[in-house]
């Protein structure tokens, strides 16, 4: 087992427990900890098991309820550990061909209708701790959000946080995709981070074992970061602050922050913005059923109350098409999308099944547009 963060302790003692694996069978459930639900997705293997834990687990768990943009389907199984030794105990006695998949507060997510077989993890909130550390340095549970990792490092007097701010998520969803804004990202703060591997070892990786490039890192499929070293540089609390208000302000203005959003869609493309090349191929307010490109800045996709998964994926997919064309220009989706799910059929085509991916070229009956001269 590799090394761990010196912070890893507080909180995260393991509750004892009798262990006992849990059949992956929906509605025969065995063991503590854990409840089946009606609507659990489809097994990979129904011979597979849960293993036991001192957390929770739950058959057909719904992700809808907590993921920014309220849709889409539900977990084979969401679990939730007590600790990061729970998790590591589980995740090592977990069949491996299961898959995994950590997810925080459900930011930069799509989650496709017919749900995520497999397990979803989500950390305690023992894991949102913050910390203040000597040499300008903050240690953040992979669970604390971005604002609060900020904001403490601002009453520390530690500058170069502040663009955390601007980040619509945890720090360990932070970690994994190199996320940034502001003209600065997590690698340029990162020291170390801890990982729970698919295997159940915990290791400590320093930053640059992460091969971070633009909104992408080497973290493992399946792995859970769990903890994270950050470094700043020391600054005045005053300009820090204003620098966050700034911040705030600024996505205040320009974002469509109170609607049921998963953040910014594509990357931007090299040499220019992908708000821009998505505006200037008519897409701003372009809507298919109830999912809309916004009109207050167009890298950012909506659920206007009762759009279904599909219907996202199929309007970013429409939108990729809609510049390729005008631009040549390939838009790389920001948000990931996971699960299993249906291309609603459109034109005559039939619909297609999805499971990692949609085709490169979807259907695009039914798209509407709404005209708005807004600038994004």
């Amino acid at each position: 087992m590799g090394g761990r963060a010196g912070g890893l302790h507080q909180g995260c003692e393991a509750v004892p427990v009798t262990r006992q694996p849990t059949s992956f069978v929906p509605n025969e459930v065995e063991g503590r900890g854990t409840d089946a639900g009606e609507n659990a997705p489809r097994l990979r293997s129904e011979r597979a098991e849960i293993p036991g834990l001192a957390g929770t687990a739950k058959a057909g768990g719904s992700l809808a309820d907590f993921i920014w943009f309220r849709t889409g389907g539900p977990a084979e199984w969401l679990v939730r550990p007590a600790s990061v030794e729970d998790l590591s105990q589980f995740l090592r006695n977990l069949d491996p061909s299961v898959p995994v998949l950590p997810v925080g507060v459900g930011s930069n997510l799509i989650v496709r209708d017919g749900g995520v077989p497999g397990v979803v993890v989500r950390l305690p909130k023992t894991l949102a701790h913050v910390h203040i550390e000597p040499g300008n340095r903050v240690r953040a549970g992979a669970g604390a959000m971005g604002i609060t990792v900020a904001s403490k490092a601002r009453d520390a007097h530690i500058a170069g946080l502040e663009f955390l701010r601007g980040i619509p998520g945890t720090a360990g969803g932070a970690v994994r995709m190199n996320a940034g804004a502001y003209g600065r990202e997590v690698s340029d703060i990162l020291v170390e981070a801890t990982l729970v591997l698919r295997d159940g070892t915990i290791e400590t990786w320093p930053a640059e074992r992460f091969g971070y490039t633009y909104r992408h890192s080497e973290v493992p499929e399946g792995a859970v970061v769990v903890e994270a070293l950050f470094e700043g540089v020391p600054g005045d609390r005053a300009e820090i602050g204003a620098e966050m208000d700034r911040i705030a302000a600024e996505r205040e203005a320009s974002q469509p922050l109170r609607s049921r959003t998963g953040g910014s869609t594509f990357k931007n493309p090299p040499g220019t913005k992908a708000w821009k090349e998505i505006d200037a191929a008519g897409c701003r307010g372009l809507t298919i059923g109830d999912a809309q490109v916004s009109e207050k800045h167009c890298n950012f996709l909506l659920n206007l109350g009762r759009a279904k998964a599909a219907d996202i994926e199929a309007l970013g997919e429409e939108v990729r098409r809609r510049v390729r064309e005008h631009s040549g220009i390939e838009l790389e989706w920001e948000i990931q999308r996971v699960g299993n799910g249906v291309i609603p059929a459109k034109a005559g085509i039939p619909g297609q099944e999805v499971a990692a991916g949609l085709p490169e070229t979807p259907a695009s009956a039914g798209v509407t547009k709404v005209e708005n001269e807004r600038a994004g």
